[in-house]
């Protein structure tokens, strides 16, 4: 009777924590709208939290909470990027079933890092001490930081996003958007724990409290280095004047010779000459050809154009040949770049997209997309030198991977000043997609306390201050020119602007210190699971 009671209960549980799923992924960019929304997010964590932590002595068996875990993760990270759909279905060709379906086992694989976590907590957590939401909080780290580094890594919509505009945030600067994860599930089984009679509410209550006054002093100190408590003794350095190039070119027509391609090389040549701003930013393959399929004295005339003023720009295109191999880049002009003009090569590349992973190579065979096998960029590359301001690019979604954007840190002398991003979302559409990307941009602005620029081909095209808010962005999927002021950060240590935590340790370690505290939690939870066998609980 008792094993059917309980089969009973599972399409409940299935059906909650699908919706929670589901809720987690609306909470990283609201549909409509695009806002991020914390309060959700934490509440979808709590739902979790209570289907594995029942309470009243119900205890739920490892392999009910993997499952539970593989429904909330699946539900929440097919309804993040399902947007994936629209490029293997609408520009790629794939057949509408087998696209719904690769994005489902993509999210069903990534999933797995949480099925096995929430399984490991069922198993392990210790059951009379308030130690549960740490123990909850470590896990889930340690599975987001599977997903974000294996198998290349895709960490897109990790759950610290809802985060950038919420009571939280201020930890950014210290742990990044891994820990801001971590910190919100511990508090979220924090919460449920104080509704389980079975434990002394004042211990969860002690906790809760303590990271309560962390985030309050967090917080007091975040809104002091704003400039709201104090006026820096130094003179801010000079801004730079921007114009950001939106080319709003439709994918569709983009890499095609007798539609996008003469109409992108047109549009951004004028606009490139035109241009009055100290810097100006062209978006990741914004010139879609090599340099040496363009006409006769085309990419020339633009360096020569930078050369001789005040001016610099920026410029995706892609660059290399048939015996090097092909990069995704930035092409740096101006004139202290004539003779050997600035170069940034992407380093993380795109998988299916700019290179093919062993054994999938069926796969790609059914999509009518322009992929290429791209060489990789070293991490960590110098940044572009101008008006004192160090620039430092990054190509498409290589903003998501904060610990290589973090390799630059290493020597605070060297530090960028500003990242400016460099994509092309228009593969996706009008999506969410748009939305969530701008929320990473703004939480690498809140790690590293420096302005983030983007440049796109259909939008976000915005300008994101130091503390990750957007001071200006363009209408998307226009086109136009976006024109703005950034101030870069972290210019010498008499400013008082030199570099956060975060960017010291994650330049010298990584991600390594994270992979250690969720390790040392599940180590310790397993002796004190000894501990309370060896004395008979």
């Amino acid at each position: 009777m008792a094993r059917a009671s309980l089969t009973m209960r599972w399409p409940l549980q299935a059906l909650m924590a699908l919706a929670a799923g589901l809720a987690q992924a609306a909470s990283l960019a609201w549909p409509g709208h695009g806002q991020p929304l914390w309060w959700l997010q934490l509440l979808s964590l709590a739902v979790l939290a209570r289907l594995v932590r029942p309470g009243a002595g119900a205890v739920v068996s490892w392999q009910r909470g993997a499952l539970i875990g593989g429904v909330f993760a699946t539900a929440w990270l097919s309804g993040t990027f399902w947007w994936l759909f629209i490029s293997m279905h609408t520009y790629g060709g794939l057949p509408a079933p087998l696209a719904v379906a690769a994005v489902l086992a993509l999210a069903a694989f990534l999933g797995s890092y949480y099925a096995v976590v929430l399984g490991l907590f069922c198993r392990l957590a210790p059951v009379h001490q308030g130690g549960a939401a740490l123990f909850f909080g470590a896990l889930w780290l340690l599975a987001e930081l599977a997903r974000g580094i294996w198998w290349t890594g895709f960490p897109w919509g990790a759950g610290g996003y809802a985060h950038v505009d919420g009571p939280l945030a201020p930890l950014a600067r210290y742990v990044g958007v891994y820990g801001l994860g971590a910190v919100a599930a511990a508090l979220a089984m924090g919460v449920v724990q104080l509704r389980l009679a079975d434990l002394r509410r004042w211990r969860i209550l002690a906790l809760l409290l303590a990271l309560a006054a962390v985030l309050a002093g967090a917080t007091a100190q975040r809104f002091c280095a704003v400039n709201l408590c104090h006026t820096p003794s130094q003179p801010q350095p000079p801004a730079l004047s921007l114009e950001l190039l939106q080319g709003n070119i439709p994918q569709d027509e983009k890499f095609q010779p007798g539609s996008g391609v003469p109409v992108a090389l047109q549009w951004y040549a004028a606009v490139l000459r035109d241009a009055k701003a100290d810097l100006v930013v062209a978006p990741e393959t914004a010139i879609p050809l090599l340099p040496q399929q363009l006409i006769p004295g085309y990419l020339e005339g633009i360096q020569q154009r930078y050369a001789q003023g005040p001016q610099a720009a920026l410029v995706g295109i892609p660059l290399g040949d048939e015996t090097l191999g092909y990069t995704n880049s930035v092409l740096g002009m101006g004139p202290a770049t004539q003779a050997t003009p600035y170069r940034y090569d992407k380093h993380h590349l795109v998988p299916f997209g700019e290179f093919i992973p062993p054994f999938f190579k069926w796969f790609t065979a059914m999509m009518d997309i322009p992929l290429g096998d791209f060489n990789r960029g070293s991490v960590g590359q110098a940044s572009f030198v101008w008006k004192g301001q160090r620039i430092a690019p990054n190509i498409c979604y290589e903003d998501l991977f904060g610990e290589e954007l973090g390799a630059r840190f290493i020597d605070p002398a060297q530090a960028p000043t500003v990242f400016v991003n460099f994509s092309n979302i228009g593969w996706f559409g009008n999506s969410v997609a748009i939305d969530q990307h701008l929320h990473i941009s703004r939480m690498r602005a809140l790690e590293f306390e420096r302005p983030m620029v983007r440049a796109t081909n259909t939008g976000a095209t915005a300008i994101i201050d130091h503390r990750g808010v957007v001071t200006h962005q363009l209408e998307r999927h226009t086109r136009g020119v976006l024109r703005g002021d950034v101030q870069g950060r972290g210019l010498s240590a008499q400013t008082g602007w030199a570099i956060t935590p975060y960017a010291w340790w994650v330049a010298r370690w990584g991600l390594w210190p994270l992979w250690a505290l969720g390790g040392l939690a599940l180590v310790a939870a397993l002796l004190a699971r000894g501990v309370h066998r060896a004395r008979g609980g």
